[in-house]
């Protein structure tokens, strides 16, 4: 019931300030939620507060209300219920100790461990929670108190069970957790030497960079050069090769003929022999120039 005073409380509050809407709203509804306020309200000694009554605050109330009243319906049955039990059972403890008291058996006259006793059994009978002193009673208590133990020893192994898994898993873990530190260790102690390494490979790079753009530099020249001097991609080591074997085998064909001509110089002079063999000399002077340019033409041709 507190919560459902509390629920109304809270619900008037929270209705306030919605729009009005009550045109569509049943009467009957209405009336019953104000006379459920009104009685849930008294009995907490406060006023009704004022609110609007539309028709969400009103089914939202209405709706409060039924499970409160059901609440507290089932609430007073069960009060009554258990005054009825404590009824009888005053009843029948009175009863019983009439009969104990005319059998001569009233606590005052009984030993003081047959007392004990009768306490610790009814002490027994609490804690199993049983409603009598019976053998019946006490056997169903212990049985059920069996069935328990066995599924607390069932748990107990499972636990058991899953804690040797969690200790492998926490011994394999802390098997790795030493690999790592060892690891790190060793890391750390590599530092250095890579420190030093690294920069040496720095200091390498840094002049690998300087020699790379000193033979950039060297080739933008030896290519300037080459462009000033009009060379071309066509004037390759192979065509220079082949043009000096020809050079020296125009010059083995020509050692003959500069060998005659050497031989001719000693010859006493002759005016009209000499300027045949001048004119000898020229033709054939010709002809070897000649033969030299079609040669070098049909090289040139050739690498082309």
């Amino acid at each position: 019931m507190a919560d459902a005073k509390s629920g109304a409380a809270d619900a008037p509050a929270a209705a306030a300030g919605e729009p009005k809407g009550g045109g569509g709203s049943d009467a009957a509804r209405i009336s019953e939620v104000r006379a459920w306020l009104a009685s849930q309200f008294e009995a907490a000694g406060k006023e009704v507060p004022d609110f609007e009554y539309n028709s969400r605050s009103v089914a939202h109330l209405h709706n409060l209300a039924a499970v409160s009243q059901a609440k507290t319906q089932a609430a007073t049955i069960v009060a009554s219920d258990f005054r009825q039990k404590a009824a009888e059972y005053r009843s029948q403890a009175a009863r019983i100790r009439e009969i104990l008291e005319s059998a001569g058996l009233a606590q005052e006259s009984l030993a003081s461990n047959i007392v004990a006793s009768a306490q610790a059994l009814a002490n027994v009978a609490n804690l199993l929670n049983i409603r009598d002193t019976e053998l019946s009673s006490f056997l169903v208590a212990m049985g059920d108190i069996s069935l328990r133990k066995s599924s607390v020893e069932e748990k107990r192994a499972k636990v058991e069970k899953d804690s040797k898994v969690l200790l492998d898993y926490t011994r394999k873990a802390i098997a790795r957790l030493t690999y790592l530190k060892r690891t790190l260790t060793q890391l750390e102690d590599d530092v250095s030497p890579c420190e030093a390494q690294v920069e040496n490979w720095r200091t390498n790079l840094a002049v690998m960079a300087s020699k790379e753009r000193q033979y950039t530099q060297q080739y933008a020249n030896y290519k300037t050069a080459l462009n000033r001097v009009g060379y071309t991609p066509e004037i390759s080591h192979n065509v220079l090769v082949e043009m000096a074997e020809h050079r020296k085998e125009l010059e083995k064909k020509t050692k003959p003929i500069l060998d005659t001509l050497r031989s001719y110089q000693d010859l006493p002079p002759d005016k009209a022999l000499a300027a045949l063999a001048i004119e000898d000399k020229k033709r054939q002077y010709a002809a070897a120039e000649k033969y030299l340019e079609d040669v070098l033409h049909s090289a040139l041709s050739t690498s082309e």
